[in-house]
């Protein structure tokens, strides 16, 4: 009997050192894990977010003119490569490559001794005829001569005044004048050179006013009408602004694109604008809107939804200043243009929105406002010539 609890007894002091153990340990683990949660409590509750330093701004309206934008190329009012009509030998060149010239200026003088003689013989020949058909009329009326001879004395004349006036053409055409005024280019010829019909002389351009070309797709026939005031810029003069009207609007549309050609015209006064250069062309279109509007670094673009982060005061601090926290506001964006953009939905005028610092703001991020510099906030920003021309 005393055996049997002897060895009862000896049974179950292992399980309660086992128990005692275990109990130990968790008991362990519930206590590191109290003064883990405790000492975070602590810390959160003693250590506030770090203040992050952002520039802001006030949202308001901004007046935009719808405008129809579009690339396209400068052409002449008048251009032409003035060429020879007629073979023949350069015997002198009259114009400076470069020059302005005036319509009918001479250009160009071919050889025409031969042309001028015969010319010359013609005109004599002419003369006599009339010489002999005011004579053999006067005859007539007297009955010395026929009726026929006055008609074949009068269809002579008729001939050989013909010839003369042909001839004079020739000779004139051998004398190469400017078409109209404009620049001259590059010359092509030289003295002594022989110019057959055709050869390219020297290109002359009229360059006040002068076209721009572009292209608009078919959706913007709507929009457009002639007489509607253009604004085209060159890379050529940086921040320079040129104006102009559209003057045509080509009534088809080309079939492969579904584009409508358009031409506007630009006064040039000063020749600065020339042609083949590439020019991005405004077209002021429709009533002016007002758009509540922010710099395109104000907001953040992201896949899931473009965000601005709202402004707001929340209470104040010991020293009796208010605090201010951010709240992350999805936005719906609009046109944008220049260094702005519009926004649809999503904020309202007055509200104030952080412009630059988003990097290290999250929701409910405190932070103090420094707007001693500001982002570009301009629809027309000007570019810089980074070529230096």
């Amino acid at each position: 009997m005393n055996t049997a609890w002897m060895k009862e007894k000896l049974n179950t002091k292992p399980m309660k050192i086992m128990l005692i153990t275990l109990g130990v340990l968790f008991g362990g683990i519930f206590l590191y894990k109290a003064i883990i949660e405790l000492m975070m409590k602590h810390y959160f509750a003693t250590h506030t977010n770090p203040v992050v330093t952002v520039s802001t701004m006030t949202v308001d309206y901004s007046t935009w003119q719808p405008q129809l934008k579009s690339v396209g190329s400068l052409r002449a009012t008048l251009g032409v490569n003035v060429t020879a009509q007629l073979g023949g030998m350069i015997k002198a060149i009259y114009f400076k490559p470069g020059s302005i010239v005036q319509a009918d200026t001479p250009l160009v003088q071919q050889n025409a001794d031969s042309d001028i003689a015969q010319l010359q013989s013609l005109q004599a020949n002419a003369e006599l005829a009339k010489i002999t058909y005011a004579r053999d009329k006067a005859q007539y009326k007297v009955k010395a001569v026929s009726k026929q001879q006055v008609e074949t004395d009068e269809q002579n004349l008729k001939s050989l005044t013909a010839q003369v006036a042909q001839q004079a053409a020739i000779v004139n055409k051998l004398t190469i004048k400017a078409p109209f005024s404009g620049r001259l280019g590059i010359s092509q010829v030289n003295p002594g050179q022989y110019l057959n019909p055709g050869d390219a002389i020297v290109t002359l351009q009229s360059l006040d006013p002068i076209y721009v070309d572009f292209y608009l797709p078919q959706q913007a026939l709507s929009q457009l009408q002639v007489g509607q005031n253009v604004v085209v810029t060159i890379d050529t003069f940086p921040g320079k602004q040129f104006g102009g009207k559209i003057t045509t609007i080509n009534p088809i549309v080309d079939t492969n694109t579904r584009n409508v050609e358009v031409e506007a015209t630009l006064p040039n006064p000063n020749n600065l604008l020339t042609p083949g250069m590439f020019a991005n062309v405004e077209v002021k279109a429709g009533k002016t809107a007002s758009y509540l509007t922010v710099p395109q670094t104000a907001i953040t673009f992201n896949p899931y939804g473009d965000i601005v982060f709202l402004v707001h005061p929340d209470g104040k601090d010991e020293n009796n200043q208010a605090i201010l926290k951010v709240q992350q506001i999805f936005v719906t964006t609009g046109e944008a243009r220049g260094d702005q953009i519009a926004v649809l939905k999503g904020i309202k005028k007055g509200d104030m929105i952080v412009t630059s610092g988003q990097l290290k703001l999250k929701n409910g991020s405190i932070v103090k406002i420094n707007n001693t510099v500001q982002p570009d906030d301009s629809p027309s920003p000007l570019v810089p010539n980074e070529h230096g021309g």
